[in-house]
């Protein structure tokens, strides 16, 4: 997500609050959230598919392997 869309989330925010939106701006306002959602989402499921653990026996396990990147 680039910082032109972050600019514009919070720019509809800062306007909800101070005198409120359009329903055009509102639309806009829940699109640019879902994106921004889905952004953090991909980038925490990235760092969660690189951690690496050691188990029990003493082996490490790469966790995406183990358990992420199936619905991907």
């Amino acid at each position: 997500m680039d910082n032109l869309k972050l600019q514009r989330i919070n720019e509809l925010a800062r306007k909800s609050k101070a005198e409120g939106l359009t329903a055009s701006e509102r639309a806009e306002q829940a699109e640019l959230r879902q994106e921004y959602i889905a952004a953090v989402r991909r980038n925490l499921r990235g760092q969660l598919d690189n951690i690496d653990v050691i188990n029990h026996e003493g082996k490490i396990e790469n966790l995406g392997e183990k358990y992420g990147k199936k619905g991907n």
